[in-house]
Parts: C-alpha cells; sequence; structure tokens
C-alpha cells in the first residue's frame, strides 16, 4: 500500500483527484441503511445495542477523482477522522474503543462480521459500512484489485483485539463507555446513523 500512501500524500499536497467536501457529497446517492444485528457469542462481544449498517452502492465513483479520495473527503467532512487506505484483515478481530467506517473504493470483497455466527457480506466498489464498537470482521475473499478506506469518529482511542476470553471480558467494559458518533459518515447530521444508534 505504499503506492497508495504516496498517491494520497501528493493528492493532499495538490488537490489533483481530490474532491471538494461539496463534490464529494454530490456524489453519494440516497440508499437504504441495511441493518445487521449480531449476538455475544462469548469471544466476539459485537455490539449489544446497535447493528452494522451496510450502504450498498451509495457512494457513485466519479472518475474525475481519485475513489479513495472520495470517500476520504466524505468521511473526514462529516467528522470520521484517521483515515486509512488498504485492505481488510484476513483473521477475525475487532475494536472496543471506537466504531470504524469502510468505503469501497476500488474491487470487491466477501467479509464475514459478527464472528463465526455471524453474517458474510458481498462488498463492492461504492458500498460502505458502519460497524459499532465490538463488531468481528475478517476477510474471506477478495478480488486483487481492492482498496479500502477506513476511518473512526473524531477523539476516538483506536484498539484492536483478537477472538479470545480475556479479551471479550476486559473489551465489554470498553464498548459500554464508547459513546454514538456525533454524525453519520455518508449523510452527516442527519443520517440513518443517528436514529439507528440512538443512546438508550
Amino acid at each position: 500500500m505504499l503506492l497508495e500512501d504516496l498517491k494520497r500524500q501528493t493528492e493532499k499536497l495538490t488537490g489533483i483527484a481530490r474532491p471538494s467536501p461539496h463534490q464529494a457529497q454530490d456524489l453519494v446517492r440516497e440508499r437504504k441503511a441495511n441493518v445487521h444485528r449480531f449476538r455475544d457469542d462469548g469471544v466476539i462481544p459485537n455490539h449489544p445495542k446497535w447493528p452494522l449498517i451496510h450502504y450498498r452502492g451509495v457512494v457513485r465513483l466519479d472518475e474525475t477523482f481519485d475513489p479513495a479520495a472520495i470517500f476520504e473527503v466524505l468521511f473526514d467532512s462529516h467528522g470520521w477522522r484517521d483515515g486509512w487506505r488498504d485492505g481488510i484483515y484476513d483473521f477475525l478481530h475487532y475494536h472496543s474503543a471506537t466504531h470504524e467506517v469502510l468505503g469501497v473504493a476500488r474491487g470487491s470483497a466477501k467479509v464475514r462480521f459478527g464472528g463465526a455466527r455471524g453474517r458474510t457480506l458481498m462488498l463492492k466498489a461504492g458500498d460502505v459500512i458502519v460497524q459499532p464498537a465490538g463488531t468481528g470482521h475478517q476477510r474471506i475473499a477478495a478480488s486483487r484489485d481492492l482498496l479500502v478506506v477506513g476511518a473512526y469518529p473524531a477523539g476516538s482511542d483506536y484498539d484492536e483485539y483478537h477472538p479470545q476470553k480475556g479479551d471479550h471480558d476486559r473489551a465489554l467494559r470498553a464498548i459500554a463507555k464508547t459513546a454514538a458518533p456525533r454524525t453519520d459518515p455518508v449523510y452527516g447530521a442527519k443520517g440513518p446513523l443517528k436514529q439507528l444508534w440512538r443512546q438508550r
């Protein structure tokens, strides 16, 4: 991913192939928020209240711009920061102290969410996944050209846990303390996430 890192830095410095926040938002389509809920299986906690959200084909990847830059600008404009460009790990893991958004900029992938008893989703370019803290995820298969952009709500702390009982018990406490983000990473302050991830 060294090439992608260089492209990203060049785009930030020059603005070439990088949309403005307004241009990135104009590439967003109205899409249904497909939701998936996963139970705690004893090693993967998942989230006790909030579902994973899958927006299918939500971003139109205009060839005028670098597809990864579209997602970066879109997510950042809604307060989801610390972005990266890469694939998705092929081992099962989850984050306890942060939520995570994944935008598929290129290629396709089969990804299992929720752990061994979860659900496998086919993701393709233009899709976005928003997963609450605790959600297990693992790449099962992918096209050779897969490129994903990830980001986290501003101010959150990145961590990474694996399917181990000791990690699970510690993670439960962190998940309970992880507040809902202020905005939907795709639609902003009025997006579906605000209703689906209500504090109760």
